[in-house]
């Protein structure tokens, strides 16, 4: 049996375009739907970030790195946003912004009840597991296809693809730290007749926050690298500047493109990594 044979029978492309194809004929309200929530929010972020003078939010995230991540990340920000608003790239980079904020809020929404729960049920964690393995392992392009089916061209299908993609460490970091939690922990909260529900508001997120606050952060990192790509389907912002430099081979542009896609990635890898720093120590 030849391999043009074998592909006829398992088909997978096949099923998987036909349930895509249903999905698009039988769900087309609830994706309308989905699509007009996330666009509220996006543009909602964006016009918070657009409305203040871009110095006053360069003073605003200065004082935010300063104060969270100290005084040497503060002035970094300082100075590379400054910089980013020198290379005229301040829109395009609160567009990945507002899409990166966006996107990480909803994938921590889904996220961290998914962890508890797959925590509290080894049944869950079996399921889920594969299901992570799989969206970590797809290659991040694949995820532009359905997303521009459901949703067509522009920063909707960015954000679906972006919050997909980026979710499962925060799935699997808040399953490991609420798992992590000492026994003595829990059996002096049992001792004391809290229920499972304020167990695990009072005891165990609390003490399971450092960890958390690492699946968040590394989250945010896979969502920043995922905006780059969703420039592509037409999501804008710095990954649209990039794309551009590219396909026109404006070598000036993609590079100062780049610079600012660095600058913001460390501004955010800092402060969340002091915010987890600063938890762990209050756990402490």
């Amino acid at each position: 049996m030849d391999s043009v044979t074998l592909h006829k029978i398992f088909d997978i492309g096949g099923v998987f375009e036909a349930i895509i194809d249903w999905l698009t004929e039988n769900l087309s309200v609830v994706f309308d739907i989905i699509a007009d929530v996330i666009d509220a929010l996006l543009t909602g972020f964006f016009n918070v970030l657009m409305f203040p003078h871009a110095f006053i939010m360069i003073a605003l995230f200065a004082a935010l790195a300063w104060w969270i991540a100290k005084k040497g990340v503060g002035i970094f920000t300082l100075v590379g946003f400054f910089l980013i608003y020198a290379m005229n790239l301040w829109e395009a980079t609160m567009e990945t912004l507002a899409l990166v904020i966006t996107s990480v809020f909803i994938a921590i929404l889904i996220a961290i009840p998914i962890g508890i729960w797959a925590s509290k049920k080894d049944t869950v964690e079996a399921i889920v597991r594969p299901i992570l393995d799989f969206m970590q392992t797809l290659p991040a392009f694949v995820y532009l296809i359905p997303a521009v089916l459901f949703f067509r061209l522009g920063a909707v299908p960015g954000v679906v693809a972006t919050l997909i993609f980026s979710m499962p460490p925060a799935v699997r970091l808040t399953n490991l730290g609420i798992r992590q939690v000492p026994k003595e922990i829990k059996e002096a909260s049992q001792s004391f007749g809290a229920t499972n529900r304020q167990m695990l508001l009072k005891a165990e997120i609390p003490v399971a926050i450092p960890t958390i606050m690492a699946g968040v952060n590394q989250t945010i990192m896979l969502a920043l690298s995922m905006v780059v790509i969703a420039g592509m389907i037409g999501a804008g912002g710095l990954g649209n500047e990039v794309l551009k430099g590219i396909t026109q081979l404006k070598i000036d542009l993609g590079f100062e493109s780049g610079i600012a896609i660095v600058i913001l990635a460390i501004f955010l890898d800092r402060v969340t990594q002091a915010l987890g720093v600063a938890s762990q120590k209050q756990a402490e």
